[in-house]
């Protein structure tokens, strides 16, 4: 059976809902289409976490990201509405999304988007934000 683009990603519990600790994940093969031009839009999106209740699943992440493939959408919209649809599937304590586009008429685009859950603290968890890459595709 042939895998399919999904519309949201499923999840798991948390398997520590007590502590606060920092989930990073690197996805480099992000697309996307412009909605001008019709032309590909490449990105390499990093994401952080603190979950809460819920963690995300890697396939169905997989999937859902794929499901922008043949959508048109300007980078700061597909950047919004992914992680409007992340926190709405886990509801983090914390959940950032940094998006960086790779050039484009000789301009690279970066657009990150933030959520906070209210009331939460942000203490030392945020700390450990900075990471060195992963992989040679980095910009």
């Amino acid at each position: 059976m042939r895998a399919k683009p999904s519309a949201l990603p499923n999840t798991f519990d948390n398997p520590s809902p007590a502590r606060d600790y920092l989930i990073h994940m690197e996805i480099p093969e992000f697309t996307c289409l412009c909605p001008l031009t019709g032309q590909p839009d490449f990105a390499r999106l990093l994401l952080d976490y603190i979950p809460e209740r819920k963690c995300l699943e890697l396939k169905s992440l997989k999937l859902y990201v794929w499901s922008f493939r043949n959508q048109g959408a300007f980078h700061e919209a597909v950047t919004n509405r992914i992680l409007d649809d992340l926190v709405g599937a886990t509801r983090p304590r914390f959940m950032r999304l940094c998006a960086k586009f790779y050039v484009r008429g000789g301009i690279f685009t970066t657009v990150v988007a933030e959520h906070r859950k209210k009331g939460w603290n942000a203490g030392s968890a945020l700390d450990s934000l900075r990471f060195e890459p992963s992989s040679n595709t980095n910009q």
